[in-house]
C-alpha cells in the first residue's frame, strides 16, 4: 500500500489515526441502509511498520540497517 501524498511522517500520522478509529469504533458498522467498512487492520499495521522503518532509516548512511561481524584475529600466515 503506497500512499502517494504527504511526507512519510504525515502518512504515518494518517495511518495511526485510521488504526485508532478501527480499535475505538470497530472495523465496520451499519446505520439503517448505510454501511461503512474501514481498511483492513492488518494491512494498516503492515504499512505503519514499513513507514516507521523508512522514517527511522532516512538520512543515514548507505549501509544503514546492516550488520558487521568480528571473527577474531586473522591467523593466516
Amino acid at each position: 500500500m503506497d500512499i502517494p501524498y504527504g511526507t512519510p511522517e504525515e502518512q504515518l500520522r494518517t495511518i495511526n489515526e485510521a488504526i485508532y478509529k478501527i480499535l475505538a469504533g470497530g472495523q465496520a458498522y451499519k446505520i439503517g441502509t448505510r454501511s461503512l467498512t474501514r481498511a483492513d487492520l492488518s494491512t494498516l499495521i503492515s504499512e505503519r511498520d514499513r513507514l516507521e522503518a523508512q522514517i527511522q532509516g532516512s538520512g543515514t548512511t548507505l549501509l544503514s540497517g546492516g550488520y558487521a561481524a568480528d571473527f577474531g584475529p586473522d591467523n593466516r600466515r
